[in-house]
């Protein structure tokens, strides 16, 4: 598996975090977050991170921002991404179970280390179950792509 992390300004410690995890479990990245304490913009960072993913480059991604919420909508823009904001260990879960989602957004300033750290983790680990969830799967590719 090969990994894209990014984040903003608001999310540099957990990508931090995210990074030693990692490097932990002998997962390939690349980090293309911010290391600046100064304001800038999510798009700028999720857009071209979400691309490499929905283009194959990287198998998922993982954005971080203050709420996860600018980064989810970003990414979501992309053609080809599901991106779910998480910040429960169940939800990361299911979303990888259920929705086969490729980029997973969490929020720094909702969450603290240790559990974004639980999250990917399991969101990493947890595959997708098929059956009638691939169906449902489906229907979204097939109306992102009408």
């Amino acid at each position: 598996m090969k990994v894209i992390l990014t984040s903003d300004h608001a999310g540099v410690t957990i990508r931090n975090e995210v990074i030693k995890l990692l490097e932990e479990m002998d997962i390939a990245y690349e980090d293309t977050g911010c290391d600046c304490s100064t304001s800038v913009d999510y798009p700028d960072y999720a857009f071209p991170a979400a691309e490499r993913v929905a283009s194959g480059e990287f198998d998922r991604g993982i954005f971080i921002c203050g709420t996860g919420i600018g980064m989810s909508i970003s990414a979501n823009k992309v053609k080809g991404i599901r991106c779910a904001l998480t910040h429960d260990v169940f939800s990361a879960k299911a979303t990888r179970q259920h929705n086969n989602s490729n980029v997973l957004a969490m929020g720094e300033r909702v969450i603290g280390p240790s559990l974004a750290r639980e999250i990917t983790k399991v969101w990493l680990e947890t595959e997708f179950e098929g059956g009638r969830h691939q169906n449902r799967v489906g229907k979204i590719d097939a109306y992102e792509n009408k």
